[in-house]
């Protein structure tokens, strides 16, 4: 019971405040936990969203829910109109006597838990005494400490007597009359003589409980595959049955190591998402047969339910190809009426295959390939070199400006171009003088002396136009 022990009100209990003008309790902060720690404060905790809303105690329904250890919760009757708040401790009125406990939940939630949990609300349901004093909370301590003694004395015991059962916890009654017993066992047990042993070392009454693995797994607690606290011992309370079909329906491999819990039993999160694979399994075909084409018969290995995508492979080769499940429906059709397609690849009795194949999904190393090769080809477009400008003398490769004066030599109109103008005039208002028609000035700023004899322009053929 972490509550009496820290002062961190991991549970969620109400500390009183001081100060005038203000409501007499606020909710503490907590350790924030969440029930990883040993002392189990939120564990199986409901949280109360009705708690900021005050009614008169005239209206308040007198039903308080109290928890114990190992997240057991029972419902008392608040007969004293007792000012209660969730964390106080309780002292609760017992068939043997008295237990503490801590309140955990009251108000209108109390009576929707009565209707969850099928608890009919008469006379049968005990009262609370009082709210736990230091004297009742030192016995109660007490008490807990003789919890872990007893567990292994008890078990020495157990060897001693050959019998076939495991024992889990022990709890203490408050005032120490009074111990519970809770054990797993596969099959019945005649514990006659252990009660007997039990109940003269320890001077108490003895009453053994046996609770299945998955109650078993809830009170201990532990971590589970997905690196996350147990369901059953945070926060799940009623445990289904959970039928091996449940795997099927989700293509799970039926490997009891990967399926199996801490209580050895299927995990309890199968069923979370099991009506959800059942809506979308209808549209599904079943195929029984392999199916038949001219390269081969083709198997199933395995089907994408939410993409409805089958993956089909042949004797003898590695390689998936993936099929939508429409089309292996038409693929069965056509394997009745006794037609084969050539190939998976390339389905030529069936029409308008081409516009709704999808690309085989082979690996994952596949898809990675086209998008790389798909951005290089971009990246080699964009860095191709733009044509310079002319009178920019650029640092290029002498090969590309060779080039790009023999295309202007063989272009008339760009040689059109560069004539000047007789009738146009110089900054200095003179005109300016036209060369000769034959003769062309050379251009000593694209002359370099690393260019290719090939392309280097023959000065004879020009003296002689």
């Amino acid at each position: 019971m972490g509550c009496g022990q820290c002062s961190s009100g991991g549970c969620g209990s109400i500390r009183p405040v001081a100060e005038e003008g203000k409501t007499n309790h606020i909710t503490a902060k907590g350790c924030g936990s969440s029930g990883g720690c040993s002392t189990g404060c939120t564990k199986l905790n409901s949280f109360d969203w009705l708690s900021d809303m005050e009614l008169p105690a005239a209206m308040r329904y007198n039903v308080v829910e109290v928890k114990f250890k190992g997240g057991r919760k029972e419902y008392f009757r608040n007969t004293k109109k007792l000012n209660l708040h969730t964390g106080d401790f309780v002292v609760c009125d017992m068939p043997t006597g008295y237990h503490i406990g801590s309140v955990s939940l009251q108000g209108e939630l109390v009576r929707l838990q009565l209707i969850k949990k099928g608890i009919s609300d008469n006379d049968e349901i005990q009262q609370i005494l009082r709210v736990a004093t230091e004297k009742d909370m030192e016995k109660h301590e007490q008490a807990i400490n003789r919890d872990l003694s007893t567990m292994y004395r008890t078990r020495e015991l157990i060897h001693e007597y050959g019998l076939k059962m495991k024992l889990s916890d022990v709890e203490f009654q408050s005032d120490n009359s009074k111990a519970t017993f809770y054990y797993s066992a596969d099959d019945r047990v005649d514990f006659r003589e252990l009660i007997k042993a039990l109940a003269g070392e320890f001077r108490i009454r003895v009453e053994m409980r046996q609770i299945s693995l998955r109650q078993e797994a809830s009170r201990l607690g532990g971590i589970g595959s997905c690196g996350r606290e147990l369901c059953c011992s945070t926060w799940l309370t009623s445990f289904k049955s959970i039928p091996t079909a449940a795997a099927r329906y989700q293509n799970l491999s039926l490997n009891p190591a990967k399926l199996s819990g801490q209580c050895g039993r299927l995990k309890c999160c199968l069923n979370y998402e099991l009506e959800t694979y059942v809506d979308a399994l209808q549209g599904i075909p079943k195929v029984s047969k392999p199916l038949f084409t001219e390269k081969g018969e083709a198997y199933l290995q395995k089907t994408d339910i939410f993409r409805r995508l089958m993956w089909f492979s042949f004797k003898n080769d590695s390689n998936w190809y993936s099929i939508p499940c429409s089309q292996v429906t038409e693929i069965l059709e056509l394997n009745k009426a006794g037609k084969k397609p050539m190939t998976l690849e390339n389905l030529s009795l069936i029409e308008d295959f081409e516009k709704q194949k999808p690309a085989s999904i082979n690996n994952e190393l596949e898809r990675l390939d086209k998008k790389l090769s798909k951005g290089k080809s971009s990246s080699k477009k964009k860095k191709r070199p733009n044509r310079k400008p002319r009178g920019d003398s650029g640092q290029g490769q002498p090969e590309n400006k060779a080039t790009n004066n023999n295309q202007e030599n063989q272009n008339p109109r760009k040689q059109n171009r560069r004539k000047p103008n007789p009738q146009a005039q110089n900054n200095t208002g003179e005109q300016a003088t036209p060369t000769a028609e034959g003769k062309k000035k050379p251009n000593n700023r694209n002359r370099n002396k690393r260019r290719n004899n090939r392309n280097r322009p023959n000065k004879s053929e020009n003296k002689g136009e």
